[in-house]
C-alpha cells in the first residue's frame, strides 16, 4: 500500500506539473550525501511516519462476486493508516526553492481526496478512497530532531499525511457446488461399499439433513399373553 501511495503523489504533482521545467521528483531521504549527488533542480517527498488510525477500525468483511454472480471469496476490513511526509524543495538559490516549495503548496491544498485515476493496485481496487491533509498545524512530530538524524541543516518543508487503508486478509471461496449430495457407507467385512446419490437440491424441511417424513400409524398392541393376530 506505502508504495501505491508513493506513486499516487507522482501522479498528483505530476498532473500539477510540478516540478516542472526539467525538475525532479524524488523520494528518497534528503540527507547530505543525496543533496551533493543532487544536479538538477528536485521536489523531495519523504516518508518518515506511519501510524495505525485506529479511529478508523471496524469488523466485518465484504463478500465479492465474479461478473457471473458467483461468490469468489471474503476481504476482511480494511485497517486505515496515517503516511506523514516531509515536502521540500532543492535548488541552487533560496529564491528558486521557495517558488518550486510555493508551487507545490498550491497544488497540494487543492487537493482533500485522491482522484481515482492517480490510484493504482490495491488502492483502485477497494474504491474506499485516499485522504489528503497539507501543512496541517504540528501534531508533537519535532521536524528539527527529523534534520539532525538525517545529518542536515534545517529547511522549509511542508508536512502532508496521507490517510489510506490496507487491504484487508483474502479468502479465496471454494468451488461451486455442481451435483447433489454424495454419502458413502462404510464397508463391513466381505461387503463392498454403498454410495448414495442425491441428485439436484433437497427440499428438506425441520432441523438437520434429514427431509421431514410422516410418523406411520402404530397397529393394534397385543395383550400380554394373548395370541399375535
Amino acid at each position: 500500500m506505502i508504495h501505491e501511495v508513493d506513486e499516487a503523489i507522482r501522479r498528483m504533482l505530476t498532473a500539477a506539473g510540478v516540478p516542472g521545467g526539467g525538475g525532479e521528483l524524488s523520494f528518497d531521504a534528503p540527507t547530505k550525501d543525496w543533496a551533493a549527488r543532487r544536479n538538477a533542480p528536485t521536489v523531495n517527498v519523504f516518508l518518515y511516519d506511519i501510524r495505525e488510525d485506529v479511529m478508523r477500525r471496524h469488523a466485518g468483511g465484504v463478500e465479492s462476486y465474479d461478473d457471473e454472480g458467483v461468490l469468489i471469496g471474503w476481504r476482511g476490513p480494511a485497517r486505515w493508516f496515517e503516511l506523514a511526509y516531509l515536502v521540500t524543495a532543492w535548488t541552487n538559490r533560496p529564491q528558486d526553492e521557495h517558488r518550486l516549495l510555493s508551487e507545490v503548496l498550491a497544488s497540494l491544498v487543492r487537493v482533500e481526496r485522491m482522484a481515482d485515476e492517480w490510484l493504482t493496485g490495491t488502492l483502485a481496487e477497494l474504491g474506499l478512497g485516499v485522504i489528503l491533509n497539507s501543512a496541517q498545524p504540528p501534531d508533537g512530530r519535532a521536524t528539527s530532531e527529523m534534520w539532525s538524524a538525517l545529518g542536515g541543516e534545517l529547511k522549509p518543508s511542508i508536512d502532508l499525511k496521507v490517510i489510506a487503508p490496507l487491504a484487508g486478509e483474502w479468502t479465496k471461496a471454494g468451488p461451486p457446488v455442481t451435483e447433489g449430495v454424495v454419502l458413502e457407507t462404510a464397508a463391513q467385512s466381505g461387503e463392498r461399499s454403498r454410495r448414495l446419490r442425491y441428485e439436484g437440491p433437497a427440499t428438506a424441511e425441520g432441523d438437520g439433513f434429514a427431509v421431514t417424513r410422516p410418523k406411520p400409524v402404530p397397529g393394534p398392541r397385543r395383550r400380554r399373553g394373548g395370541a399375535i393376530r
